[in-house]
């Protein structure tokens, strides 16, 4: 069998041309001024334009498939609207060296072809397109933290492959990251839960708060043995003083809802146990049945159930606070409906 990664830069390299370009009309993406909602969503043009070029699965029509689909559930009128706006260097070195930064900065200029060994290609603008990510999930940590909402959804966002000192897996830089560091350094919340049921090991988020007792994580994915990036085994728990803050869920390749809801029981408990100040949701939608790049077989149905519970338990303990961010998915009918029916269960 081929490595994992080698399995998935071929499959990335016969990945036809030609991705979904149909626009949203503007009065999907226009900011929506009314008040009172109890969640606000990030997804306007500006964010669209992180997505890379020549057929990449994580190409800029992403959003704009979700915002059909949520259009045509009626969900766009149960939240606001919110508005990107870039990071600054000093916030997104919150997470980041200060060396990693500079790499995204020059790399246009100094004629790099990738970020990383293949993944993640240079196209114009990335390291602003990659700001404004960065930049929309502060604005919205701002307006949950404020009390102005309880709930955010970002659908481009939730970059959980980028290391502190390095691209990685589509993700220039980690904006999950950057909102669990400035929770703490701005806000002072300390306990905070992140939760991923991304197809693929958020790697960039474990390894990076692996011996962080406060940073309360669990990842339900497919088993790295059969898929990139190779990490979260059931045995990696967290290191010295944080062992047993993490949660690792390795399924098996073919999975679907049925063992995502077996397994589920175990991430509420393990939440439930640490009593989290502030709920992190990467909900990537790469785990539905017939994403290209993966070997899972969810429905939408398993998206709700997660986005329910995470719901309840940021209730019961965080004040309400929950932000979800949107991660992989490669079929554009299914991270659709997936991230739809997030909103739903957020805007309720």
């Amino acid at each position: 069998m081929a490595k994992p990664c080698e399995s998935r830069r071929a499959l990335l390299g016969g990945l036809a041309a030609g991705a979904l370009l149909a626009g949203v009309p503007g009065m999907l993406i226009a900011r929506d001024q009314v008040r009172n909602f109890p969640a606000v969503l990030y997804a306007d043009d500006a964010l669209s334009g992180y997505g890379f070029p020549a057929g990449h699965p994580l190409g800029v029509d992403r959003q704009g498939s979700f915002l059909k689909e949520a259009a045509a559930q009626g969900l766009l009128g149960r939240v606001s609207r919110g508005a990107s706006r870039a990071a600054t260097r000093e916030e997104i070195e919150r997470f980041h060296t200060a060396r990693h930064v500079d790499k995204v900065l020059t790399a246009e200029r100094n004629g790099l072809e990738f970020l990383d060994k293949g993944d993640t290609p240079v196209f114009p603008g990335i390291y602003e397109a990659s700001a404004l990510v960065v930049g929309a999930a502060l604005d919205g940590l701002s307006r949950v933290m404020s009390g102005e909402f309880k709930r955010s959804l970002q659908p481009v966002g939730g970059l959980h492959h980028a290391g502190r000192d390095h691209s990685a897996g589509f993700c220039v830089f980690n904006d999950l990251g950057v909102v669990i560091e400035t929770l703490r350094s701005t806000y002072g919340v300390k306990r905070v839960a992140y939760i991923d049921i991304d197809v693929h090991h958020g790697d960039g988020i474990f390894y990076a708060f692996e011996e962080d007792p406060d940073l309360i994580f669990a990842d339900v994915h497919e088993d790295g043995r059969s898929l990139y990036p190779g990490t979260g085994s059931e045995d990696e728990t967290g290191k010295g003083g944080a062992k047993g803050t993490k949660l690792n869920v390795a399924l098996k390749a073919g999975s679907g809802d049925a063992e995502f809801a077996q397994a589920w029981p175990r991430v509420v408990a393990h939440l439930v146990k640490y009593e989290p100040e502030f709920v992190v949701f990467q909900c990537g939608a790469d785990g539905l049945k017939g994403d290209p790049l993966a070997h899972l077989q969810y429905s939408a149905a398993t998206h709700g159930l997660a986005a329910k519970d995470l719901r309840r338990i940021a209730d019961r303990f965080a004040q309400g606070r929950l932000m979800a961010f949107g991660g992989g998915g490669y079929d554009r009918g299914n991270l659709a409906k997936a991230w739809s029916a997030v909103l739903r269960e957020i805007s309720a």
